[in-house]
């Protein structure tokens, strides 16, 4: 683990906003929204909050590449984004706590990862239920059988990933609740931990 200094709060902001904002679009953002974000035109602005996050060892900046600015994951605690529902978008936190992670969940801090609560019980049989705070590897890739925040034509939800050919599906671990079969999907992360119910 690489060992951090800490932030100000503004830098927790856009350290924040960098997690958010991966979490929602798949890609980082670049100087030119961060700056937006900072409510200036500066672009040397956003430079700075980069940098100065790169030497705490919170951001990792890819040189020479528009949006190559990507979070360590720090594995004491990590951002609590929103809360998930079957077939809903995210509801985002207007201002994200951090959630602690405990010793027995292993993070691989060359990935970021947030917190999403659970607003259902889809997933009750994996023993996810609602109201329970689950711990998300960001990538935008899967393997069968992971379970997955998937972002569908009908929004956000966790779900098992399945595949069978060429086909994609998303099934529940409730039987009270439909295998979705989406037309469109989006892999937004990895469910990796149960970090503790709300």
């Amino acid at each position: 683990m690489q060992a951090t200094k800490s932030i100000t709060k503004r830098q927790k902001e856009v350290l924040n906003f960098v997690i958010q904002f991966m979490a929602k679009n798949g890609y980082s953002p670049s100087l030119q929204e961060i700056a937006r974000f900072l409510g200036t035109k500066n672009i040397s602005t956003a430079q700075y909050f980069i940098q100065e996050l790169e030497e705490k060892g919170y951001l990792k900046k890819k040189s020479h590449i528009a949006r190559g600015v990507s979070p360590l994951s720090q594995t004491t605690t990590v951002p609590l984004l929103g809360l998930i529902a079957a077939g809903d978008p995210i509801e985002p936190i207007e201002n994200p706590e951090e959630i602690s992670v405990p010793e027995s969940i292993s993070i691989d801090s060359r990935y970021p990862h947030y917190a999403l609560q659970i607003k259902g019980d889809s997933m009750m049989d994996m023993g996810i239920l609602n109201g329970d705070i689950v711990l998300i590897k960001h990538q935008l890739t899967a393997q069968n059988g992971d379970v997955v925040v998937g972002i569908t034509e009908k929004g956000a939800t966790l779900k098992v990933l399945c595949r069978e050919g060429s086909k994609i599906f998303l099934e529940p671990r409730n039987k009270d609740y439909p295998i979705i079969q989406p037309k469109h999907l989006e892999i937004r992360g990895k469910f990796v931990g149960l970090l503790r119910k709300g």
